[in-house]
C-alpha cells in the first residue's frame, strides 16, 4: 500500500510539472526556460563577448529588409568623414519605399544623411551614400559585401544598400547581430544616431526642415533601448536589430520575418531573457599580476595578463575558476611582454578560455651563470700569478741595474 501511495503521489506531481510547463505562455522568461518567439528565426548575444545567449534558426539566411542599412553606415563611416558634403544624384529619388524626398542636386553632410537613413529609414538617402562613398551603386555594395566577410557574417549578400528587395540580398541573424555588435564596438557616432529619436535636417527649398523621427519603437517604451535599426519589407516581413543596456551591460536582439507588432514583442521577449536570467563575470583584467617565478640562471620574474577576459553566465550557473600553468624550466634572459605561460579558465571542469602570461620586466641572465664567464676565471687563475712573476723579475732587474749602472761608470771615468 505504501509503495502504492508513493507511485501515485509521484504521477500526481510530474502531472503538475507538465501542466505547470504546458500552460507557460509563448515568451516566458522564467530562469532555465529559453523563450519563445513569433519570428522565423532569431539571436540574443552579449555585446562585450559576443556570447550568444539565445538561437533560434540563427544561421538561415533570410531577407534582412532595412536593417541593411546597419552595413551601408559601417562602410560610410570607415571611408567617409561626417562633414563630406554629399551631392544628390538623380538615381536616390528614383528609390521607392521610405524616403526624405531628396531632389537632385540637394546638398547635405554625410552626417546628415546617416541620420535620415538611421532613424527614417531612407532609402534614397541610403543610395546617395552610397554614390559619394563608392562612386556608384555596384562598387559600393562590393564594399558592403568586402566588409561583411572581414567582420566574420560569412553567411550575407548584400545586393544593395537599402535593403529593397532584391534576388540573391540575403543574411542571417547571427550575422545581423554580429554587424550591429561591430558598428557599435567601433563607431561612437553610430552609437549616438540609433540612439536618437528625433533630428531636424534641411530641407532644400522649404521654411522648414525635416522632422527625422526614429522608426524603432523600442526607444520609446523598452527599458535600456538604444538602438538600432527595424526594416520591412512584403517578402522579408518585419526584421529587427534591437540594443538595450542595463547597468552597463548591452545586448543585441535580432528577429528576422516577424509579422506585425510581435516584432517588437520578440524583442522585447529575448531582451529580458537576457537580462533576467543571465549576468556578466569580469573574470580577469589586462595587466593583472598573476605569479611569479624564480628564473633558473636569473632572478624572479612577475607575469601578467596579456589580456582580459569577461563572459556572461547564468544567474544560477556555477562559479568561475582559474589555473595558472607556465612553461617548464624557463631560463633567464627574459624580454618584457614574452609569453611565459597562460591563464587557463575554467567553469566546472569545462574549459572556456585562457590568457597569455607575459613577463613584467627584462631579466637578464647572470654573469656567474655564462661559461665564458667562468672561463676568464680560470684564465685569470693561471695568468694573473704569471703576470705578477714577471712584473717582480722586471722590478729586481729594473733595481739592480738602478744601483749597478752609476758604479760602472764611476770606474769607467777614471
Amino acid at each position: 500500500m505504501k509503495r502504492t501511495a508513493s507511485l501515485f503521489v509521484a504521477m500526481i506531481f510530474a502531472m503538475m510539472v507538465f501542466m505547470t510547463d504546458a500552460s507557460a505562455e509563448p515568451g516566458s522568461t522564467a530562469p532555465g526556460y529559453p523563450p519563445s518567439i513569433t519570428g522565423e528565426t532569431g539571436v540574443l548575444i552579449d555585446v562585450k563577448t559576443g556570447k550568444v545567449l539565445y538561437d533560434k534558426n540563427s544561421h538561415i539566411r533570410m531577407e534582412p529588409a532595412s536593417i541593411t542599412k546597419i552595413m551601408t553606415a559601417i562602410v560610410a563611416l570607415e571611408r567617409g568623414k561626417l562633414t563630406d558634403t554629399v551631392v544628390t544624384e538623380k538615381e536616390p529619388t528614383l528609390a521607392d519605399g521610405t524616403r526624405i524626398y531628396l531632389e537632385e542636386g540637394e546638398k547635405l553632410t554625410l552626417e546628415q544623411m546617416l541620420y535620415a537613413m538611421l532613424l527614417n529609414s531612407a532609402n534614397d538617402a541610403a543610395v546617395a551614400i552610397a554614390q559619394h562613398i563608392g562612386g556608384d551603386v555596384p562598387s559600393f555594395v562590393k564594399m558592403m559585401n568586402d566588409k561583411a566577410r572581414e567582420i566574420g557574417a560569412l553567411d550575407t549578400t548584400f545586393v544593395n544598400p537599402n535593403g529593397l528587395p532584391a534576388d540573391g540580398h540575403l543574411t542571417t541573424a547571427y550575422d545581423m547581430a554580429i554587424i550591429a555588435r561591430y558598428a557599435i564596438l567601433n563607431f561612437p557616432v553610430f552609437r549616438k544616431i540609433v540612439a536618437t529619436k528625433t533630428y531636424d535636417i534641411p530641407w532644400q527649398g522649404k521654411e522648414w526642415n525635416r522632422r527625422l523621427i526614429n522608426l524603432n519603437k523600442l526607444l520609446w517604451n523598452y527599458e535600456g533601448a538604444d538602438g538600432v535599426k527595424s526594416g520591412y519589407t512584403h517578402s522579408a516581413g518585419q526584421t529587427l536589430v534591437a540594443s538595450a543596456t542595463r547597468n552597463g551591460w548591452q545586448l543585441i536582439a535580432v528577429v528576422l520575418k516577424s509579422q506585425g507588432k510581435n516584432v517588437w514583442n520578440d524583442a522585447e521577449t529575448l531582451l529580458n531573457y537576457g537580462f533576467e536570467n543571465f549576468k556578466p563575470v569580469s573574470v580577469v583584467e589586462k595587466g593583472k599580476i598573476i605569479a611569479s617565478e624564480k628564473l633558473k640562471y636569473g632572478d624572479v620574474v612577475e607575469m601578467e595578463t596579456d589580456g582580459e577576459f569577461s563572459t556572461v553566465v547564468p544567474k544560477s550557473s556555477i562559479p568561475i575558476t582559474t589555473r595558472t600553468v607556465l612553461k617548464p624550466n624557463i631560463e633567464a634572459p627574459v624580454k618584457k611582454g614574452e609569453v611565459l605561460g597562460e591563464l587557463e579558465i575554467f567553469q566546472g571542469a569545462q574549459k572556456i578560455g585562457s590568457i597569455p602570461l607575459v613577463a613584467v620586466d627584462n631579466i637578464p641572465r647572470k654573469l656567474y651563470t655564462l661559461w665564458w664567464f667562468w672561463l676568464g676565471i680560470i684564465f685569470a687563475g693561471f695568468y694573473a700569478p704569471f703576470r705578477v712573476m714577471v712584473g717582480i723579475r722586471r722590478y729586481r732587474r729594473y733595481r739592480n741595474r738602478k744601483y749597478y749602472t752609476p758604479y760602472i761608470n764611476k770606474y769607467r771615468l777614471k
